[in-house]
């Protein structure tokens, strides 16, 4: 079945709740309850969706080593629609997370046809938005990491085009480079692990970039040299492609728990399966695989455009940059769609409808910290007695602090990005 979805069409109108479903999409609540100083995107369940996240819930509490990474496509200039997953990833680093961005240049390259030489301008003003909003960890360009290029190499193997067919949609007339950019996805997904041996990866994305997601985690399992499941007293270590040599080790690290060795399998006795799996991934490591935990993954909802509908950089008036002039953001913000009434007597009757405001929107996704605030402000326009304009003013003078205080520190990192 083909997807609906996919990383470069436009997707107006999703149903979140019936992709969840179609997809094998958790909710996250459950496991935001367990995190503490959880930050605005997880408590306001602006990221609402997730696979594995517990992995890295987990290793936040026990302050282990997991990575965070996501890419960026340069293929235009950075705007607020881009905010969330930076925040996202910003906020990882500062719980521990080994951050990681590709500047996905050859997708940028092959899909929109832009020039390397407009790639890396692009990608540079990506760069600055993420070290000026406090980002600190490795960055690359895909054109440029030859270690990137031979594990994408080595994940094509394992894709064939009926699969590409399936979830992207590809067709006849889809270039080879194209494919080869999804290739190179999985690669930049998988690529922290390779650079620093296994370790929970959480991947923030959007629910347009899960095809990614799926693909890559069908990729990282058939790369693995062993499955491990759980038996009624221990653990079965079944090997997929295994060499001997990998075998003997792993019946010489769990000889003294009294395993048992068959053809195809080794039965281990009295080990619980996370402490196997661990002992297992070092060992496909030092045989030469790769002993990849499958990524996790966010998925955050949409902002809505200014204008309503989806925030596209094709439709200017329904999103701002930060470095645009302010009187442009004011008068973007002064026009921009609400949930208010045809007329002034309506609103203060009826209430508006904050749910489908642009500007209620903007400040539970980015301009209003304070959940007490922003929870007051949801009251007052349901009761009537906050009116659209004197909203926007408020909303406009956050703005104007934010793209001050952001745009000074874009100043002083940008030789960062270079």
């Amino acid at each position: 079945m083909q997807s609906e979805i996919n990383p470069w069409s436009s997707t107006p109108n999703l149903d979140m709740e019936k992709l969840y479903r179609e997809f094998g999409i958790e909710p996250i609540g459950d496991i935001v309850k367990g995190i503490e100083d959880a930050p605005t995107f997880l408590r306001r369940n602006i990221v609402s969706g997730n696979r594995d996240y517990s992995l890295i819930a987990d290793a936040i509490a026990a302050k282990k080593k997991f990575y965070v990474m996501t890419g960026f496509m340069p293929s235009g200039y950075p705007h607020l629609g881009h905010l969330m997953v930076m925040k996202e990833v910003v906020w990882h680093t500062k719980r521990g997370g080994t951050g990681f961005i590709s500047i996905a240049d050859r997708e940028a390259h092959a899909v929109r046809g832009l020039s390397m030489e407009k790639c890396k301008f692009f990608g540079e003003k990506y760069l600055s938005w993420l070290y000026a909003l406090g980002y600190k960890g490795e960055r690359y360009y895909q054109s440029e990491n030859d270690r990137l290029k031979d594990l994408a190499f080595e994940s094509a193997i394992r894709i064939n085009f009926s699969q590409l067919t399936a979830i992207y949609g590809f067709t006849p007339e889809t270039s080879l480079a194209h494919a080869m950019s999804v290739a190179t996805q999985v690669a930049d997904i998988l690529y922290p692990q390779l650079k620093y041996g296994p370790a929970p990866t959480v991947v923030p994305v959007g629910i347009d970039q899960d095809p990614h997601i799926r693909l890559t985690r069908d990729v990282a399992n058939s790369l693995r040299m062993f499955t491990i499941l759980k038996t009624d007293d221990g653990v079965s270590i079944r090997s997929k492609n295994a060499p001997a040599e990998a075998m003997d080790k792993v019946e010489k690290a769990f000889g003294k728990n009294g395993c048992k060795r068959f053809e195809g399998h080794i039965d281990v006795k009295g080990v619980d399966i996370a402490y196997a799996d661990e002992i297992v991934r070092k060992i496909e490591v030092e045989c030469g695989g790769y002993g990849f935990y499958l990524p996790s993954s966010t998925y955050h909802t949409f902002l809505q455009g200014l204008t309503g509908g989806k925030m596209s950089s094709s439709v200017p008036e329904s999103l701002f940059r930060f470095d645009e002039p302010e009187k442009d953001i004011k008068k973007k913000i002064m026009g921009a769609l609400t949930g208010g009434r045809m007329t002034l007597e309506e609103q203060k009757k009826l209430g508006g409808e904050p749910e489908k405001c642009s500007i209620y929107l903007l400040n539970v996704f980015h301009m209003q910290e304070d959940d007490e605030e922003l929870k007051e402000m949801c009251r007052a326009c349901k009761a009537g007695e906050l009116l659209c304009g004197t909203c926007k003013k408020e909303t406009f003078e956050r703005i104007k602090e934010f793209t001050k205080d952001f745009n000074e520190k874009l100043d002083e990192v940008s030789h960062m990005a270079e």
